[in-house]
């Protein structure tokens, strides 16, 4: 999905909201294409305000802060888009003719690269307000994991069956395998700021987790 895809589909979200007036439809347009542009910390609800065509005023009236803004946004788009998005990835991986888990794991991540590459600038905002937003990491967190865990047990469950891992219980490779993916992302993509993660980095990076996990015995 491209970055003016999400866009248009962030956009069509609001649209579709039976809740919303004329008004808050435009400011959440407004939002959206703005937040992407600067990002959510550099823009103001007078800025959101003027390209939506109403006060300032509105805009509080209507959601109280930025933050209550930025999560009637993200939590709908989510919550109802999140698990389809999740389930053709893991569909294209799983079809893309891997045959271990290493493989597996570098297809996945250099997925989620290319994604948050296309929307970097959703993408940063979305993160950044998980590490720094407790509601919206509070509603948010739940639904990205659940979908996460669910599709990462199946694959694990598939390698597992070949005595590709040691013996370790399921849950907590599939949990060392998420922090070490959402750590790699959020550490690179936005505390760094490091948008060329070259082909040798994600290798280097996948038989670090490999070398944890891999059965040296088989």
């Amino acid at each position: 999905m491209s970055e003016s895809k999400l866009l248009d589909a962030l956009i069509a979200q609001a649209k579709l909201s039976k809740k919303q007036t004329e008004k808050q439809q435009k400011i959440v347009e407004a939002a959206i294409t703005i937040f992407a542009e600067k990002g959510y910390a550099n823009t103001s609800t007078s800025e959101i305000a003027k390209a939506a065509g109403v006060a300032e005023g509105t805009i509080f009236r209507h959601y109280g802060t930025k933050d209550n803004l930025l999560l009637s946004v993200i939590l709908p788009f989510f919550k109802e888009s999140f698990p389809i998005m999740a389930e053709e990835v893991f569909n294209e991986i799983m079809s893309s003719n891997v045959h271990t888990f290493e493989e597996f794991l570098k297809a996945f991540l250099k997925n989620r690269i290319n994604f948050f590459f296309e929307n970097k600038e959703i993408a940063k905002v979305v993160i950044k307000e998980i590490l720094y937003n407790e509601e919206l990491k509070s509603n948010l967190l739940p639904i990205l994991s659940e979908n996460f865990i669910i599709r990462v047990n199946k694959a694990l469950d598939i390698f597992k069956e070949r005595g590709e891992f040691v013996d370790i219980p399921t849950d907590r490779i599939v949990k060392m395998v998420l922090t070490f993916i959402a750590g790699f992302l959020a550490s690179r993509l936005v505390l760094l700021n490091d948008y060329s993660i070259t082909e040798e980095e994600i290798e280097d990076a996948v038989r670090f987790v490999m070398d944890g996990i891999r059965n040296k015995e088989q």
